[in-house]
């Protein structure tokens, strides 16, 4: 996969000023804020899910230059709480994670297993595992650990960056843990009174 960079251009939402940033190829950039600020609404203009000024560019190639569900296929957001569709778990990979599973804590038959005896820490991980099985070339993670108990979130803490530095993949990572910060960002940046500071 070639490593792209990913670029916010003046990108703004209802609660955020125009904001210009550029996050290189296997970067992780935590994004803080109080609740309500706005982190999970600009995840969502990156991915080209809601109306917004500015724009987002992958490498060379900005959102509007390609069909939204194309975009983002490339520019994989992860949401808090994530939506299934299939009976199973394997039905909604893209092709079969026995490693990934197997890094999360989950046997070769959880692919197997029925969307509605999932817990919400295990459709957590799961959405993690379905979103790398696209082989997206960026992620915008939504509090990723946020379900899960202090052993799975180290766990999942380092799955994640080492699959990010791995594939080189630019990622947005929204988290309220000072300390998981200090663990995974690359760089730190807060919102407060609709303004991205590098922290």
């Amino acid at each position: 996969m070639k490593e792209q960079r990913l670029s916010l251009d003046q990108l703004s939402t209802d609660l955020l000023q125009p904001a210009s940033l550029e996050v290189a190829p296997g970067e992780i950039i935590c994004l803080s804020g109080a609740s309500g600020s706005g982190k999970t609404r600009l995840l969502r203009a990156i991915a080209d899910l809601e109306p917004h000024g500015g724009t987002a560019r992958l490498g060379h190639r900005a959102q509007g230059e390609m069909r939204g569900h194309a975009w983002r296929r490339q520019v994989m957001l992860v949401p808090a709480e994530s939506a299934w569709w299939f009976d199973t778990v394997g039905e909604h990979l893209q092709q079969p994670q026995p490693e990934a599973l197997a890094a999360l804590g989950f046997s070769d038959e959880a692919g197997e297993w029925s969307v509605d005896r999932l817990s919400s820490g295990e459709k957590q991980r799961l959405a993690l595992v379905r979103a790398m099985s696209f082989e997206p070339a960026a992620l915008l993670l939504d509090e990723p650990t946020a379900n899960l108990d202090p052993d799975t979130t180290r766990a999942t803490e380092n799955w994640l960056v080492e699959c990010i530095h791995k594939r080189r993949l630019p990622a947005f990572w929204v988290a309220h843990d000072q300390e998981q910060i200090e663990r995974v960002a690359d760089r730190h940046f807060h919102i407060a009174d609709g303004r991205l500071e590098e922290r």
